[in-house]
């Protein structure tokens, strides 16, 4: 539960990007193999050119269901997490990241398919439940989801408001939450677009938070939102950012 001075809030807010993806997509189809070689040939790029400085990745499971819950800064946090993470990781991201064209394009999607992502069409009008239920098949495989529970990249680099559908998922599959912190990857890519620069990042892992307190209660929006806080007051530990007690969206749209 939240202690004083933490943040007081995901139903996720995207769909798969076709409708045969929202009912054939499985996480064992995932190219793991493709994972292997980006790590094998990438990994060393990446992390000469970041420079990344790992905290506690020994909170993570070594195996069973696991929800990794932290913030997003810019672009290239989706590109560090599944370099630095023990296990696969999927998570989900926009569909335009598959979808472009040319060799940039496809070299994209590869890049982005092979590391887990599930690309996924956010002005879907059902793209709440459609994310939620890939994250919990995820989940019932016995594998890590991956998500940013402030629902898109911070606009000024503080930490928002959650979105609820974190609370959700874990209630729903028992899975423990292990939050997450990215930090300096906005230093490197300012305003989350063009070629991010070279720098040193960190990412810490939290310890693995379990909810089994109020199973069978996933359909209590107090016990949603008190868990969503929970998990971002850690996230806001981690990753020492100034928390902000409203949905990043707003923030947008109100800039």
């Amino acid at each position: 539960m939240c202690g004083e001075g933490r943040p007081a809030s995901i139903v996720l807010t995207c769909t798969d990007r076709t409708e045969t993806a929202r009912r054939t997509w499985s996480p064992s189809e995932a190219p793991l193999s493709r994972l292997s070689l980006i790590k094998a040939v990438l990994g060393p790029v990446l992390r000469l050119m970041f420079r990344p400085r790992v905290e506690g990745v020994e909170n993570i499971p070594g195996s069973g269901p696991v929800i990794l819950a932290g913030n997003h800064l810019t672009f290239i946090d989706s590109m560090v997490l599944p370099l630095v993470c023990p296990r696969p990781v999927y998570f989900i991201g926009k569909d335009e990241y598959v979808t472009g064209k040319g060799l940039k394009g496809r070299l994209m999607a590869w890049f982005f398919t092979g590391v887990g992502m599930v690309p996924v069409d956010r002005d879907g009008a059902n793209g709440g439940v459609a994310a939620l239920m890939t994250g919990r098949r995820v989940l019932e495989e016995g594998k890590i989801f991956g998500i940013y529970p402030e629902g898109t990249r911070s606009p000024d680099g503080r930490l928002y408001r959650g979105r609820t559908g974190i609370a959700r998922l874990t209630l729903m599959t028992g899975a423990p939450v292990v939050p997450f912190a990215v930090i300096g990857t906005d230093k490197l890519q300012p305003g989350g677009t063009g070629l991010p620069r070279p720098g040193r990042v960190a990412i810490r892992f939290g310890t693995a938070m379990e909810f089994s307190r109020y199973d069978g209660m996933h359909r209590d929006r107090y016990v949603l939102r008190a868990i969503t806080d929970s998990v971002m007051a850690e996230v806001m530990v981690l990753s020492g950012q100034e928390y902000v007690d409203m949905y990043a969206t707003k923030a947008k749209e109100a800039a």
